[in-house]
């Protein structure tokens, strides 16, 4: 073996591992080696937890947003302290049992992502639900990642998610509330600027019976982009970015926003959520909808 051959070999392991090390750090290693792990060793929950409580579970089999999910946990954290609710944040999916998930009022899925449970738990989570429990989902939640499992892209997403930009991908964009009344838009301004990873689905999650809260103005940022020497149409004419649902007697809202430290910094933000969290816990309109089908 020569010298330069040598030299050669060293380089491009290099590259490798400099490449693979790269994958690592901005969370796409299981987007590019997905993981379909699955847990089954329930965690122990905490004794103490008192008042209406929330499980936040952030599991990620597939991209992994490290801040999004680091600055949510701090958040929800945060308003659930000032609230006097109970929190319990893990990454273990064998928490989606029917006895465990009986002691949460709402169940957060923070950025999570992949193919987080197994069959049994994920029919666990839909009785839960259907039953009268509340779910948020944020951001990633919503994304490519969950298309194996059907009942969650019909019951909370309610739409195939296709891109998000890239150049640049992390856009400001100014976003509008519908449905004034809602009591998750209390206190939100009707219009606000916002920064973030702006995910696009193929069609409005409207048209299949979810209610909007809020949408995304499309001239304010740019949802055109070239990709892989391809110009990419992102736009979708009617654009959401928060919706809600009723699953049975189980409340449900999805915001595209929070890939980001400072998303959960925005106090717009912050304040979407605490509403959310307080309507999926204590609002009774899912469970009346339900009683009167």
């Amino acid at each position: 073996m020569t010298k330069f051959f040598k030299i050669i070999c060293v380089l491009l392991l290099s590259l490798i591992l400099i490449g693979l090390g790269a994958i690592w750090y901005v969370g796409a290693w299981n987007l590019v080696f997905p993981s379909h792990q699955h847990d089954t060793q329930a965690p122990t929950i905490p004794s103490d937890l008192s008042g209406p409580t929330v499980l936040v579970f952030s599991k990620t089999n597939s991209f992994r947003h490290y801040d999004g999910i680091e600055a949510g946990g701090r958040a929800l954290g945060a308003i659930a302290s000032s609230r006097g609710w109970g929190m319990f944040q893990t990454e273990n999916g064998a928490v989606f049992n029917l006895a465990d998930l009986q002691q949460f009022d709402a169940v957060v899925f923070l950025n999570a992502s992949g193919d987080m449970l197994s069959d049994e738990q994920e029919h666990a989570f839909q009785q839960w639900l259907q039953a009268g429990g509340g779910w948020i989902g944020i951001h990633a939640a919503g994304d490519d990642s969950h298309i194996g499992w059907q009942w969650y892209r019909d019951n909370l997403i309610g739409a195939d998610f296709t891109a998000h930009p890239m150049n640049p991908q992390l856009q400001r964009a100014t976003v509008a509330m519908e449905n004034h009344d809602h009591p998750v838009n209390q206190g939100i301004p009707d219009v606000w600027d916002h920064m973030d990873e702006w995910y696009s689905w193929e069609k409005s999650s409207r048209g299949e019976g979810f209610t909007i809260l809020a949408t995304l103005d499309e001239n304010s940022y740019s949802p055109i982009q070239k990709m892989f020497g391809k110009e990419v149409d992102l736009r979708m004419g009617d654009h959401p970015v928060v919706w809600t649902h009723c699953v049975a007697r189980g409340a449900a809202v999805y915001t595209a926003m929070g890939h980001t430290t400072e998303a959960f910094d925005k106090p717009e933000f912050l304040k979407l959520l605490e509403n959310s969290l307080d309507w999926v816990m204590t609002d009774d309109s899912c469970r009346q909808k339900s009683s009167l089908r």
